[in-house]
């Protein structure tokens, strides 16, 4: 087969290929001589200079390989001379088809060598007999003008190359193809203004051969088999090329032969491998390029003899799946509820979330950095997630498993991570991201195969998002998000407790779920962020760290959070809020899509009604639900036992009001008119243990500073008077910010850890129970209004601390027992007093059995109402 023709008088040949690149001959053929191509000066060689084509030289030239190219030819070999064999070549075959020479003669495009002239020689004697036809006829070399005008101006340079791209404007353009370097670069002859350019395929790399210093070249695996392919189909062929872009002064391209694309023929025959960087430019469709290289991946045929899929060891199930969207991970994962009802964790494949760039991650010291909100973009793209996915079912396609990482030097350790493509609605969710500017695209190592499936479209939505200035890419001022922090801000809850008792319902978005009813939700309108416990209920506890060590979760504490969690999570809320508590909890009640959720809880048994639900206009709704549960005995009622009727008969008949003072000594009054006191007694214990305990520490002084405070800790401290009490440490803001909480008398104090240490074995809460407990009023709404407030504790303080009261426990609250409090002498009633002098209002019981005590406290507040108006 003919396979390259040098001039119009040097063809190769090549043998048919067997396992490998076919072995080549070089043919002159003899007795006749056409004119010379064009050469280029030698590089590194000033003396030499670029030589034109002689007369009628590329016509010759095209005249053969028009005529031989991919065409059978037969040879003969007449004789050899040095490293060059000579002899007739004929078309086809055998002998008997077109003589090549005597074809070349008779257009005109050879010249007879007659020097040696044997006229015994027939083959010499006819082609000298054409010769004359041939200048008879005015043919070729021979016609009148000498032929000037058939020398190619061959232009090896364009000035601006990519100026030159940019004018053809992606139109196909005739060219030959002169040289192929490897299997995708080629040097391509442009017509019809002769312009010689090297030409890279666009999307695709096949393996080189790489120059060693020495100057010999060394193949790299299957290179020698990718330029065989390319150049039996191309060297020397007629194609179209497109010129699709010119990056670096590397012209790219895409070749076109009405047989077929060589670029996506090389990626399918195993060749060649898909580039990141130039396929973006392939105007055929990359697409069809990732699905010829995927094609020959799964063949495993040659480059990828050894290819191992990503998702190889996974089951079908496994990589392709349907899944409900649970929570929405920053601003690149998801964590999604298989149909097993298993919960997984979805990253999405080859984007990288919004980050902060070489800035100070935390500037303002005092501030916790949160990245939700403090770096650039990340809130934005959590809520387009949020917004998109929440509660939705997509399409999973899982393109890779990132293996785990170990942490490195500046890197933390990564867990493995699934990375997919998620899909709704066919709509691919992080190019939808991409696009919008609010992530970008991961740039991989070529070699590295762990990507997206869809990594094209993504590299192309990034390059939309950066030419409309989007998200990440734009100009503008970069979003702010000033998002207060009011969980356990008491002082800052305060103030900001009536404003959201006259919101009624307010929107929210539930960020966090700590247990089935304690979340924290964000309140858009008001951009703060605060702890919601929902009103009405008794939900089970989970377990917890307690100064006396971890407490035990109660039973259905873990499916009440899910149930919580799957219902609301990041999901728009609305909530009432109604009070709060002592640590800046906002209490209230939280409805989705107009559902309660303490009714929801309460009806799928994983919570009890509360007492104080009571006063809301859901009581008769939940207790309606709690009795068909705990008829059921159902989840948390499941032990339940009906009490017999005779007790309850027996209960009901019993007196209304037990009243049994005992004798106290308060400690304490806080703002919020709780107040500790101490059982009279245990008093003497009390003092007796704090002399032995004082004494022990005056002849064995602790090491100041040797004690490190953690929250939760008992401890002794040494007070303003100069003695040792028993504390437990409650927060631990600096080494000289301690926050501490006496024990026995109920007060609170901020001191340095120089002023306390360990509390001696011998006088721990197991020798004496914590002896101050916390107490509030029965039968008093306390006021909402600070100096109202301010004026009853100051009341309070005046007429009952440090001294000795009655006390009698009327019923149990949310934090500590209600009580009845009476002066010791007088035998009068504490809280009858407030609220004859008008200082406070009757909080109304409905419990039966202290209907007396709250109709005595109604008259008495009626009766002095009137005097204060």
């Amino acid at each position: 087969f003919a396979s390259v023709v040098l001039s119009g008088c040097a063809i190769i040949v090549r043998g048919q290929p067997r396992g490998g690149p076919p072995p080549e001959r070089q043919i002159n053929l003899s007795n006749i001589r056409a004119g010379a191509l064009a050469r280029r000066a030698a590089q590194g060689q000033p003396e030499s200079k670029d030589t034109p084509d002689e007369p009628w030289a590329f016509q010759a030239r095209e005249f053969l390989r028009k005529k031989l190219i991919g065409k059978e030819v037969c040879f003969t070999v007449e004789y050899k001379n040095m490293h060059r064999e000579y002899g007739m070549v004929y078309l086809g075959k055998d002998t008997t088809g077109e003589n090549i020479a005597e074809s070349l003669v008779s257009e005109g495009l050879a010249t007879v060598r007659r020097e040696g002239f044997r006229g015994n020689n027939p083959e010499q004697a006819r082609l000298c007999d054409l010769e004359d036809q041939s200048k008879a006829s005015k043919k070729g070399l021979w016609s009148e003008g000498g032929g000037a005008q058939t020398i190619r101006n061959i232009k090896y340079t364009i000035e601006n190359p990519r100026n030159f791209v940019d004018s053809l404007h992606q139109k196909p353009i005739n060219a030959i193809i002169e040289h192929v370097r490897d299997g995708s670069v080629v040097r391509a002859l442009l017509l019809p203004d002769y312009y010689l350019v090297t030409v890279m395929l666009s999307g695709i790399k096949c393996p080189t051969f790489k120059r060693e210093a020495d100057g010999t070249e060394t193949p790299e695996p299957f290179a020698a088999e990718a330029r065989f392919f390319t150049e039996s189909r191309l060297l020397q062929r007629d194609v179209q090329i497109i010129l699709e872009s010119c990056p670096n002064q590397i012209i790219l391209g895409t070749i076109l032969h009405p047989n077929g694309n060589i670029t996506e023929l090389l990626l399918k025959e195993g060749f060649a491998r898909c580039v990141d960087w130039s396929m973006a430019v392939y105007t055929q469709g990359a697409e069809k390029l990732r699905a010829a290289e995927r094609s020959a991946k799964e063949r495993k045929v040659r480059i990828w003899k050894d290819y191992v899929a990503p998702t190889a060891n996974l089951d079908q199930k496994d990589r392709q799946f349907v899944a409900k969207v649970m929570q929405v991970v920053n601003a690149d994962a998801m964590v999604v509820k298989l149909n097993s009802g298993e919960y997984k964790t979805i990253h999405l494949s080859s984007i990288r979330p919004p980050r902060n760039e070489g800035e100070e991650k935390n500037k303002d010291k005092d501030k916790r950095f949160r990245p939700l909100y403090d770096i650039p973009y990340m809130f934005e793209a959590r809520e387009f997630l949020r917004k998109k996915l929440i509660g939705k079912k997509v399409n999973v396609t899982v393109d890779y498993i990132r293996a785990a990482t170990g942490p490195g030097e500046g890197t933390p350790a990564f867990p493995e991570r699934t990375c997919a493509t998620v899909t709704i609605g066919g709509i691919n969710i992080a190019e939808a991201l991409v696009s919008k500017g609010l992530a970008t695209v991961i740039r991989y190592r070529q070699d590295d195969d762990q990507r997206s499936s869809h990594y094209d479209e993504l590299l192309a939505a990034e390059a939309r998002a950066i030419k409309n200035g989007k998200g990440l890419h734009s100009k503008k001022e970069v979003p702010i998000h000033r998002v207060a922090d009011i969980s356990g801000e008491t002082q800052k809850a305060k103030q900001f407790l009536p404003f959201l008792q006259r919101a009624g319902r307010s929107e929210a978005v539930v960020e966090y779920v700590f247990s089935g009813s304690r979340l924290k939700l964000y309140m858009p309108k008001e951009t703060c962020l605060i702890t919601f416990l929902l009103a009405g209920i008794e939900c089970p506890r989970s377990s917890r760290n307690t100064p006396g060590g971890m407490q035990v979760a109660e039973p259905f504490s873990d499916e009440a959070m899910l149930f919580t969690k799957e219902l609301v999570l990041q999901r728009e809320v609305e909530v009432e809020v109604e009070s709060m508590d002592k640590a800046g909890n906002f209490i209230g009640w939280l409805h989705i899509e107009g559902v309660n959720l303490s009714v929801a809880l309460v009806e799928n048994a994983l919570s009890k009604v509360h007492f104080t639900a009571e006063r809301s206009a859901y009581y008769k709704t939940l207790v309606a639900a709690e009795e068909g549960c705990r008829q059921r005995k159902e989840k948390i009622w499941a032990n339940y036992e009906e009490k017999p009727v005779e007790e309850v008969v027996h209960l009901s008949e019993e007196k209304e009001r037990v009243a049994n003072y005992k004798p106290v000594y308060v400690t304490e009054i806080t703002d919020t008119l709780h107040f500790y006191a101490q059982d009279v007694e245990t008093g003497s214990q009390l003092e007796s243990l704090m002399e032995t305990m004082r004494a022990e520490i005056a002849a064995q002084p602790p090491v100041e500073g040797s004690y490190s405070p953690r929250r939760g800790d008992y401890c002794i401290a040494k007070f303003a008077d100069g003695e040792w009490y028993r504390a437990r440490v409650e927060k631990v803001e600096s080494p000289a910010k301690v926050h501490v909480f006496y024990i026995d008398y109920g007060n609170r104090e901020v001191v340095s850890s120089t002023r306390l240490a360990p509390i001696p074995p011998a006088f721990s809460t197991r020798t004496l129970p914590v002896q101050a407990t916390e107490y509030t009023f029965a039968f008093i709404q306390v006021p909402q209004d600070e100096d109202a407030r301010a004026d009853v504790v100051d009341c309070v303080v005046r007429d009952i601390q440090n001294t000795q009261c009655l006390l009698n426990v009327e019923y149990s609250g949310a934090t500590c027992p209600h009580v009845t409090i009476q002066f010791g002498d007088t035998k009068e009633d504490v809280g009858l007093g407030l609220v004859k002098e008008g200082l406070v209002m009757v909080d109304v019981r409905k419990e039966k059995h202290l209907q007396k005590m709250v109709s005595e406290e109604r008259r008495c507040d009626a009766g002095d109402a009137s005097s204060h108006c």
